[in-house]
C-alpha cells in the first residue's frame, strides 16, 4: 500500500506538470519551484510521519486484546442530556500463545479521527498506521491462567491506543491490563454499535475559562525564592481547588467503577475465571496517573498504583496513600515549581517510590516518540524512545511483581541496571530511605 502523502505528491506533480502547457520562461520558472516544493515534502512528509517500528514485547507471554462497553449508574455530567449515563470503551491487554488470528490495527477508526481532528490534518494521512506491526492479536486466546488485574488511565486529550509499547510490554510479563477511555476527554472513541465519540472542546473551555489566576500565585512565590514550607499552603490551595481535580476525580471514578465490575468480568464471558480478584492494581499516565493516585484514595479492592509524570490534584496533600505507591518522572527542568513535592509531602504509610528517568520528557511514555521522531515536534527528550519505555515499563512490571505477586524483589537493583534511572524508596509511618 503507498501511503497516502505520496499519492497527494505524486497527483501534485501531475497536475502541475498538465496544467502548464507552454513553456514560457515565467512557467518553467514556476514549474521548478513546484518541483522544489514537492521534492521537499517527498523528503520531510515520510521523516515526520513514517511507517514505525514499535518495540517487541519482551515477557514469557505475547499478547492479544480486546475491547469492551461498559455503562455506569453515574450521571453524564459532560453532555447535555440529563438522562445520559456514563459509558465507555475499555481497550483489554492480555497473556496469550494463540498467534493465528490477525494483528491488532494502530489506533482504531475514532481515535484516528479524533487525532486527526485534534491537529487538523486529513484522516486519510492517518492510513499509513494500519501498515505499523502492533505485535498484539486481535480476538486471541486468553492463556490459560488466572493473572493479575491492572486498570490503566490515559492521559489528556490521548488515549489507551497511543501507549502500545508500554501496554504490550507489561501484558506480556503476565497482566491483563484494562486500559480505559473516558469518554469526551480521550482523542476519540468507538463504540460496539460503531458511534464515535469525540474530545468534547466546548466542555473543556467552559470548565478552564477564568480558571489560570489559580495558578498564578504558584509562579510568583517560586519566583519569589521564598522556603518550600512556605510556598506548601499556596501550592496546596491551587492543588485542591485548579479545575483539573474536578477532571482527576471524575476519571479516579471511572476507574473504581471498572474494578468493581471485574468480578462480573470473571464470572462469565470471555475473561471468566481469568482474573486474579485478589491482586488488583492501577496506574496511568498524565492526568490519568493523578487519576490513579487519586484511586488509591477512594474505597476499592485496588492494592497499589503507579503515577507516570502526571500531577497529584486533589486533596492527597491533607492525607497519605495506605497503601503502596510509586511516581515517576520526566525529567522536568528546574525552573518551575514541582507540584508533586508538596502533593506527596506525606508519602505513604506504606511503601512509597520516587523515580526520575534522565533525559526524558512528558511524551516519552507514550508512543509519540516512535510515532513522530521529530524532537521538537514530539516533545520527546533526548532519551532514546526504547530505552524511555524499557525503563518505565520496568518500574511497572517490578513494582507491581514485588506488591501484587509479592515477588521478593528489590526494586532500588533498577538503580545499576538502567543508569538513566535515579530511584528512591521510602517506607513505612518514618519514610525511612533507602538508597
Amino acid at each position: 500500500m503507498i501511503p497516502t502523502y505520496v499519492l497527494w505528491i505524486i497527483a501534485l506533480f501531475l497536475a502541475i506538470k498538465y496544467s502548464i502547457k507552454k513553456p514560457s520562461n515565467l512557467a518553467l520558472v514556476f514549474k521548478s519551484f513546484i518541483i522544489l516544493i514537492i521534492a521537499g515534502l517527498a523528503y520531510y512528509v515520510p521523516s515526520l510521519l513514517p511507517v514505525f517500528k514499535l518495540p517487541q514485547p519482551t515477557g514469557k507471554y505475547s499478547v492479544g486484546t480486546n475491547d469492551l462497553e461498559l455503562t455506569v449508574n453515574r450521571d453524564e455530567i459532560i453532555t447535555e442530556n440529563p438522562n445520559d449515563k456514563r459509558s465507555f470503551m475499555i481497550k483489554t491487554w492480555y497473556p496469550t500463545t494463540d498467534l493465528s488470528g490477525k494483528q491488532d490495527l494502530y489506533i482504531d477508526k475514532g481515535g484516528r479521527n479524533g487525532f486527526a481532528m485534534k491537529y487538523g490534518l486529513p484522516i486519510s494521512m492517518l492510513d499509513y498506521l494500519d501498515q505499523v506491526d502492533t505485535h498484539v492479536y486481535r480476538n486471541a486466546a486468553i492463556e490459560n491462567e488466572s493473572f493479575p488485574v491492572l486498570l490503566f488511565s490515559h492521559g489528556y486529550n490521548s488515549k489507551a491506543n497511543g501507549y502500545y509499547a508500554l501496554l504490550s510490554e507489561v501484558a506480556s510479563h503476565g497482566y491483563i491490563v484494562f486500559a480505559i477511555n473516558h469518554t469526551y476527554e480521550s482523542t476519540g472513541s468507538t463504540f460496539i454499535d460503531g458511534k464515535e465519540v469525540y474530545f468534547d472542546n466546548h466542555f473543556a473551555q467552559k470548565i478552564e475559562t477564568d480558571t489560570w489566576q489559580i495558578i498564578v500565585p504558584i509562579k510568583d512565590a517560586f519566583k519569589t525564592k521564598i522556603s518550600f514550607e512556605e510556598r506548601q499552603p499556596i501550592v496546596k490551595k491551587a492543588l485542591t481547588t485548579y479545575f483539573v481535580k474536578d477532571i482527576v476525580n471524575r476519571w479516579a471514578q471511572d476507574i473504581v467503577d471498572v474494578s468493581n465490575v471485574l468480578q462480573q468480568y470473571n464470572s462469565t464471558g470471555f475473561f471468566k475465571d481469568k482474573l486474579d480478584m485478589t491482586r488488583i492494581g492501577v496506574f496511568g499516565h498524565s492526568r490519568g496517573g493523578g487519576a490513579a493516585g487519586h484511586s488509591l484514595l477512594l474505597p476499592s479492592s485496588i492494592k497499589a498504583g503507579v503515577n507516570l509524570d502526571g500531577v497529584q490534584w486533589g486533596e492527597i496533600a491533607d492525607t497519605t496513600f495506605q497503601k503502596p505507591f510509586m511516581f515517576v518522572a520526566a525529567d522536568w527542568p528546574e525552573e518551575h515549581e514541582n507540584l508533586n513535592q508538596h502533593a506527596y509531602i506525606n508519602k505513604s504509610s506504606s511503601y512509597f517510590y520516587e523515580g526520575l528517568i534522565k533525559n526524558s520528557a512528558h511524551s516519552n511514555f507514550m508512543d509519540i516518540p516512535y510515532m513522530v521522531p521529530e524532537q521538537s515536534i514530539s516533545e520527546a527528550g533526548t532519551i532514546q524512545a526504547d530505552m524511555a519505555i524499557s525503563i518505565s515499563s520496568s518500574l511497572v512490571t517490578s513494582f507491581f511483581d514485588k506488591h501484587l505477586k509479592e515477588k521478593p524483589i528489590d526494586l532500588l537493583l533498577l538503580n545499576s541496571e538502567f543508569e538513566l534511572l535515579e530511584l528512591k524508596v521510602f517506607e513505612g509511618d518514618s519514610i525511612r530511605i533507602k538508597n
